[in-house]
């Protein structure tokens, strides 16, 4: 892994207290990545590019980064519309859940929703901002300038996890905030009955709004690597059980398969990406899944 590719690592971000350069060195870090991948059309000035095929206007070939790659690419004509995007976070206690105090949930979703919204802002995407718990708490209406990435992590790191939360009340009231098609990237752990969840998301989806679901558990939550006797406590509630962990393991994970795989299955059906994640695991996975959802929609 080269130098900048060490940043797409939780456990190297983690180290970067500076949300706005956390956002940087994610995307300089995916991007070198993209270099030494299938996926090289993305790697040059985010999407402003794309690759020459027979029969482009010669005269639009981009020579600078021909210079730079020895490939050809022509720039985009300047009439493809732009994609007004959400960033939409879970602010529930849960997500401050860490096991082995490296990034919570919180901190590793809004780490990825600064490096998207980093990303949007160099594509010329208006993007927007919006918090929930019970109900939406803190909102940023979509903008593209540059000053609007100062808005967003401003806003970010100001956000903690706390309280209870209402996920289907909360994306419907999303829903109502919108008054154009947008994309809708949502940050959450989903701890709550699925049903309510399932209604909201595909609300959003009758309402003709594209839906990225970035589900983040928590690594220990994910893998489970727990010993011996356990107590347990909902971070919500407060109820504390003892169990023993090599008894419940295997059920466990079996419960959390069964979850993911819920949820992928609804998302399939309602055609909404569904991104599942935890917190051990590098960046590149989600803005991949970003920017494939993009260029479909381009």
């Amino acid at each position: 892994m080269g130098n900048a590719e060490k940043f797409l690592k939780p456990e190297v971000i983690r180290q970067v207290s500076r949300l706005d350069l956390r956002a940087k060195f994610i995307i300089e870090g995916f991007i070198a990545g993209l270099h030494a991948s299938p996926f090289q059309g993305f790697s040059v000035e985010f999407s402003e590019h794309r690759k020459y095929t027979p029969g482009d206007n010669i005269a639009d070939i981009d020579w600078n980064v021909f210079a730079k790659t020895d490939r050809f690419y022509t720039k985009k004509f300047q009439a493809e519309t732009n994609l007004t995007g959400y960033l939409v976070m879970d602010l529930s206690a849960s997500m401050g859940y860490t096991y082995r105090q490296e990034l919570t949930k919180f901190e590793y979703g809004i780490s990825l929703a600064a490096a998207l919204g980093y990303l949007m802002i160099h594509q010329q995407d208006p993007v927007g901002l919006i918090a929930f718990d019970t109900k939406v708490r803190r909102s940023l209406a979509p903008g593209s300038r540059r000053t609007q990435l100062a808005n967003i992590l401003s806003v970010l790191a100001q956000l903690k996890p706390e309280g209870t939360t209402d996920i289907e009340a909360s994306l419907l009231q999303v829903a109502g905030m919108m008054r154009h098609r947008s994309l809708v990237m949502i940050f959450s752990d989903l701890l709550a009955d699925p049903e309510p969840i399932r209604r909201a998301l595909y609300r959003l989806r009758f309402a003709g709004h594209d839906v990225i679901l970035f589900h983040i558990l928590d690594e220990a939550e994910a893998a489970f690597p727990f010993e011996g006797m356990l107590r347990l406590e909902d971070n919500e509630t407060g109820e504390v059980i003892e169990v023993d962990a090599e008894a419940i393991k295997s059920d466990y994970l079996e419960e959390v398969e069964s979850f993911r795989a819920g949820y992928k299955a609804e998302c399939v059906r309602a055609r909404i990406d569904y991104v599942p994640l935890h917190t051990g695991m590098a960046f590149d996975k989600a803005l991949m899944s970003y920017l494939l959802s993009r260029q479909a929609r381009g």
